[in-house]
Formats: C-alpha cells, sequence, structure tokens
C-alpha cells in the first residue's frame, strides 16, 4: 500500500516490535516504555528477549524517534542504546474540549441527578492498571478520612475514580473493603470528555500518584479547571507538571495522605496552585506540537 500510494516518508504514531519492510523512510512516536518496565515480568524469558531485541531493531532503523518527553528520550537511549541526535522530543497537549471554561450550574445539577455527586470530592481519572497506583490512593484516603474526622472538617469527602475496566481489577473493592470506605469511595467506569470535565472542574483535588509515567496527561487536564493537583514525583511527571503541583514519593503512602490534608485545608496553597496550574498548562500546545513534527517529516525526507 505504501508503495503503490507513492510515499515518501510513514509516520507510525506508537511504538510496535515488528519489524516494518518499507520502501521509504519512516519516523516513530514512543509515548513510553512500559512494556519493557512495569510489565517485563510478563511471559517467558525468550520471549521477553525477542520482544526487546525487535523493538530496539525497530527504533534504529527508524529516520527518526519522536519522544512525548525528555524522560522518555532518556529512557530510549539508556535501554536501548539509541543516539540520542536521533530522538526529538515532541511534548503532548491536552484536549481542547478541557478549554471551555468552568462548570455552570445546569452541569452541577447534572451531576446531581445522573451522578448523585452534590458534596466535595477527591478525584483520579485514568488508566485503571497497576502503575497507576490507585490500591495506595484508596490507602492514604482512608487514612485522610481518620484524620479530617479528628479536625471535624469535610466530613462527608468521597473519593471518586473514573476508568474502565475496573471488573478486571477486584482489588480495588477489596481495598475499599479493608479500610472501611465502602460508603465513600465511588467507582464511576468511562464517562465522556464533556462530562470528564466537569468532574475535573469540581473536584477538591486530583490525585495522580502514577509510579510511572511517559507524559502524563491528565493533571493537565485538571489545571486547566484550576483544581488543585497531587501527583508523583517519578518519571516524566515532574518535568509535566513543574511547580504547578504537589508531588509526593508515590510509594509512602502516609506522605500521599498528609499531602492530601494540606492541599484540602490551606487555603493559600490552593490559590497558588490553581494559578500555577493555569499557566503550565499553556507550555503544552498541540499547534507547537504539530509544528516539530512537520519540520521533523522534512528534515527526514530532504
Amino acid at each position: 500500500m505504501v508503495r503503490r500510494q507513492g510515499c515518501e516518508l510513514v509516520h507510525v504514531p506508537y511504538l510496535f516490535w515488528l519489524p516494518r519492510y518499507l520502501p521509504c523512510p519512516y519516523v516513530v512516536t514512543v509515548h513510553d516504555l512500559l512494556e519493557h518496565m512495569y510489565r517485563a515480568r510478563n511471559g517467558s524469558n525468550f520471549k521477553r528477549s525477542l520482544h526487546f531485541h525487535l523493538t530496539r531493531l525497530v527504533l534504529k532503523n527508524a529516520a527518526r524517534i519522536f519522544a512525548v518527553s525528555q524522560f522518555t528520550k532518556s529512557e530510549v537511549q539508556n535501554l536501548f542504546g539509541i543516539d540520542g541526535g536521533r530522538i526529538e522530543v515532541v511534548y503532548n497537549a491536552i484536549d481542547p474540549r478541557f478549554l471551555t471554561g468552568h462548570a455552570s450550574d445546569a452541569d452541577r445539577q447534572m451531576l446531581a441527578e445522573r451522578y448523585q455527586i452534590t458534596g466535595p470530592f477527591l478525584l483520579y481519572a485514568g488508566r485503571i492498571s497497576p502503575h497507576k497506583n490507585i490500591v495506595r490512593i484508596i490507602e492514604a484516603f482512608a487514612a485522610l478520612k481518620a484524620e479530617l474526622a479528628k479536625q471535624d472538617v469535610y466530613p462527608d469527602l468521597k473519593l471518586i475514580i473514573i476508568g474502565d475496566e475496573l471488573s478486571k481489577h477486584p482489588d480495588l473493592r477489596r481495598t475499599v473493603v479493608r479500610g472501611g470506605v465502602q460508603n465513600d469511595v465511588r467507582f464511576m467506569g468511562f464517562v465522556p470528555i464533556d462530562v470528564l470535565r466537569i468532574f475535573y472542574d469540581l473536584a477538591k483535588v486530583f490525585v495522580f500518584p502514577s509510579l510511572y509515567e511517559g507524559f502524563g496527561l491528565p493533571p493537565l487536564e485538571a489545571m486547566a479547571h484550576g483544581t488543585p493537583v497531587l501527583t508523583s514525583n517519578t518519571s516524566s511527571i515532574p518535568e509535566v507538571v513543574g511547580n504547578a503541583a504537589v508531588m509526593v514519593n508515590p510509594e509512602n503512602l502516609f506522605e500521599m495522605m498528609r499531602a492530601l490534608q494540606r492541599v484540602l485545608v490551606d487555603q493559600t496553597l490552593r490559590e497558588r496552585l490553581r494559578c500555577a496550574g493555569y499557566e503550565q498548562v499553556k507550555r503544552f500546545s498541540w499547534d507547537r506540537s504539530v509544528s516539530e513534527v512537520l519540520a521533523g517529516y522534512r528534515e527526514v525526507v530532504s
């Protein structure tokens, strides 16, 4: 098909591992190396080794590699031994639908009627996967509820978890039961962007203590709504959030709980995060990213 169309260049927008033998140069976008990091324990040694070496061949044969963060670029360099001069960082940016303003009274009413949400809540939105660290979010929330009860603040605080494939992770519901917060944790499954933006806007804190991210869009999506963000100090996340979020060790449950408590009750901190978040989102633009990709195309073709 590529030959029939007379293509000068092919862009594969994700990292693949089966080599393509194409009649023209190709470029590839690397979003993360999750398959070679957190999932590397799956399968036999032979399969893992084959997967690694074929992926390395794909990267070595690419005319240009686009990495979505400096962190991902360094991962590709260090793990696969690829020359950094062949890797260009092109950042992601958020969907423009998250930039359409704040929730209206009608939006609040819709959330109350359709989802029965009327009080304050913490929010997680994203994939449901072990590396997203959702079990610790629930554990930190259970500890936070006990601390808030001592101060007699936020007695009706909820935790809302948005993400599909929840049925594949029964450990999440077991953690809820173990923490005694069955009445305070809600699993929403998938919601469309037009509804998700309302959840972002009304959340007291967006919680994203992921263990590994190639970029990590959800914190920026929350910042676009002025919502304070608590996230990890690992992988690409500090590069993405800058000084516009509270960052914690994602494996330290009590550090996470204490930080959540501080973000909830410290109004000065909340206002600083709100203003810094708006500015941080402006650093990432699809117009800029597209221009950088097009410039990469031209260099390869010429």
